[in-house]
């Protein structure tokens, strides 16, 4: 199951990017993914699209949503794909990792278990 989110969730998307997107039709992240990826470079520009587009594919996950896409992202997960063939207990060392330099509090970074839903539910997706 996936889940679907307003665009102005995302994290790092400007109001300027959200009103662009409303202004041709796509204000969540289900029209976003099924948006053609040509006319999204049109709108927003090549690399500002694909950034955007990574973070709508991974808020897609259920217990990703739009708190931890950024997070994957910057780790180096860019698809559901990804996320599905990811180790857990790899991708929580580099989550943790990427958390504690960026925030400097290893108190917020996600637990291997909810890492390990992350990658469960992203494998459902794929699967499914």
């Amino acid at each position: 199951m996936r889940c679907h989110w307003p665009i102005a969730d995302l994290p790092g998307i400007d109001p300027t990017t959200t009103a662009d997107l409303a202004a041709v039709g796509i204000v969540n992240t289900l029209q976003l993914v099924n948006f053609n990826p040509q006319q999204l470079a049109a709108v927003v520009g090549t690399r500002p699209g694909q950034k955007i587009l990574a973070l709508a594919n991974l808020a897609q996950v259920p217990s990703v949503g739009c708190q931890y896409c950024g997070l994957l992202l910057h780790a180096g997960v860019a698809s559901i794909e990804q996320l599905s063939q990811s180790s857990p207990q790899q991708l929580h060392r580099l989550v943790l990792r990427l958390h504690v330099a960026l925030l400097q509090r290893r108190d917020l970074t996600p637990g291997v278990n909810q890492v390990q839903t992350w990658v469960q539910q992203a494998k459902t997706i794929v699967s499914g």
